[in-house]
């Protein structure tokens, strides 16, 4: 008896959603991703899709009916779309937005993943209200045809046997290949997250991937800075309230991250409301320190396996981060050159650091130990910084020289500029791990020793010379800082003042906006897109999709 109630248990708990029986039969790894990985998109076609149904409810409101039905035994559940009953026959519809595939002879035919929907949606009925149903239909709206499906034997058997295999899928852990139908992936709301064109090219170096990947995410990044401001929530808007200042009111739709600054407060409402949205909120000291952010991941916990898994083998981590090393150290040797093509005279001392650079990144390869590694990093390093100097124009005021790098707090303007850039780069770097679904204290190189993640401290190390040295290189350059005004000097310790910061976070987000190629997929995005795409790239060096990432150095 106990071990017939355990079966029913484990029957009722792996029904699937017809709409997932619909991914599978239009792609396995599509499939995979929403089920196991449990990574959802929500795209125009999605949206538009549900306005169709809300416009059909409200059109012929009382002439349709939707119904839920769930069945253990047969392994799924699902809402029926809509309802009619012609000469007491029940007949299931399934509406579909777009256009009905043709066959040779352009007669009109249902898709294979919409015919198999509706056949399971008949199935369900049968099996849950003990009634025979002879046929389902699907009405594409872009055309207005309207398809019968009959309801056989066969098409019952090949209903079970799709569940069947989905539920198989279900237990692996392994992600399957990207489809050979490269047209599905293009109409594939999930096409960001999966990212089948750069898979094609991890597999083939001669392949011409199309961008698939988001080009920009418009939303907007708030900053709070004033002390003692609060974020609440009303309805599906953030209320934003300063001292002194009518209260600011942002849809939520247009935000993708909230950063709070200082002592500056958010209501239990609004952290729900925004990690419900899976926006991100970060917190920053008035030191310009990054603390911490908040953890938006939802499941995806066969994902921090997979990650886990690979991320605990020495030899692949060395991997990794050999190339971490040469991407930071040849985008900070390139810097160095561009800055050399500026100078009016020849200056020895950028020179020899230059070529140094090049004979310690020679080395590289050969590296047998993470510890070598580290070395050879801090030899990088010191060669960096110690040529930064040479660079920066003569007309720049002294207090906005650079000696030498120092932090935790750091000494000189200079300094102060990296250090909060920095800050804010390991904010965004976390946003992405996040939205992405791993776990940052799972990194490959750098190892647990402050608040900041492992895996953030990782991932930033690519993108530390082009979204944070060449901002503050360029803007010390060009004039553009007040030395009395945009900072705070406290004693010894030196920190951006709140009109310093103001000024940083708009060049710094300016910067985000811009576009680079890729020197891989050969695609341009904006830097900001970047940022989330080499994650996502990282993430592929374990799923069989290896080659990809740590490609982004300075040109």
């Amino acid at each position: 008896m106990l071990a017939t109630d355990l079966n029913y248990y484990q029957e009722k708990e792996t029904t699937l959603r017809v709409s997932a029986l619909h991914a599978f039969a239009y792609c396995p790894r599509l499939f995979y991703l929403e089920e196991v990985e449990e990574l959802y998109t929500q795209d125009a076609s999605v949206f538009a899709g549900r306005r169709l149904h809300e416009e059909l409810e409200e059109k012929e409101e009382g002439e349709w009916q939707d119904l839920y039905l769930e069945d253990e035994y047969l392994g799924l559940r699902g809402r029926v779309d809509a309802l009619k009953t012609f000469h007491g026959e029940i007949i299931p519809y399934e509406h579909k937005r777009g256009k009905c595939y043709r066959d040779k002879e352009k007669q009109p035919q249902p898709w294979e993943s919409d015919k198999l929907q509706i056949l399971a949606y008949c199935c369900l009925i049968e099996a849950s209200l003990g009634v025979v149903v002879k046929e389902g239909r699907i009405l594409y709206h872009a055309d207005n045809v309207l398809i019968h499906i009959p309801v056989d034997d066969d098409a019952r058997q090949w209903v079970k046997d799709t569940i069947q295999q989905a539920r198989e899928l279900r237990k692996s852990v392994h992600r399957p290949p990207v489809t050979n139908n490269e047209y599905l992936c293009s109409r594939c709301s999930l096409a960001p997250v999966c990212l089948p064109e750069e898979a094609r090219l991890a597999h083939n170096k001669e392949w011409q991937p199309i961008r698939l990947f988001p080009q920009d995410d418009e939303r907007d990044i708030i900053h709070i800075l004033e002390p003692g401001t609060r974020i609440g929530r009303t309805g599906e808007q953030l209320k934003i309230t300063r001292r002194n200042e009518p209260d600011e009111k942002v849809s939520i739709q247009q935000v993708g991250q909230v950063v709070l600054h200082s002592f500056s407060q958010i209501s239990t409402q609004a952290v729900h409301f925004l990690t419900y949205k899976q926006v991100g909120i970060h917190f920053i000291s008035g030191g310009g320190r990054y603390i911490g952010s908040v953890d938006t991941r939802n499941g995806s916990i066969q994902r921090r396996i997979n990650q886990y898994q690979a991320l605990t083998k020495p030899e692949f981590c060395l991997e990794l981060a050999k190339k971490l090393v040469n991407c930071r150290g040849e985008g900070q040797r390139k810097l160095l050159m561009r800055g050399k093509r500026n100078l009016v005279s020849k200056c020895e001392e950028l020179d020899y650091a230059i070529t140094q650079m090049k004979k310690v990144l020679r080395q590289v390869p050969k590296v047998d130990s993470l510890s070598s590694l580290l070395g050879i990093e801090g030899n990088l390093a010191a060669l960096y910084f110690g040529a930064l100097p040479q660079i920066i124009t003569k007309n720049v005021p002294s207090e906005l020289h650079f000696a030498t790098r120092n932090r935790r707090p750091p000494k000189d303007r200079f300094n102060a500029l990296l250090s909060f850039g920095y800050s804010l780069l390991i904010k965004d770097v976390m946003n992405s791990i996040f939205t992405i679904g791993l776990e940052p204290a799972f990194g490959f190189y750098h190892q647990p020793r402050t608040q900041a993640s492992p895996l953030a401290l990782d991932l930033m190390e690519i993108f530390r010379v082009p979204l944070v040295d060449m901002v503050v290189l360029a803007s010390v350059n060009r004039l553009q800082w007040d030395i009395t005004e945009d900072f705070d000097i406290r004693g010894k310790q030196v920190w951006l003042s709140d009109v310093g910061r103001k000024k940083f976070i708009a060049l710094y987000e300016k910067r985000k906006t811009e576009t680079w190629k890729h020197p891989i997929t050969g695609y341009s995005l904006t830097y900001r897109r970047l940022l989330e795409l080499e994650v996502r790239l990282l993430e592929k060096e374990w799923c069989g999709e290896s080659g990809l990432f740590g490609h982004l150095v300075l040109r």
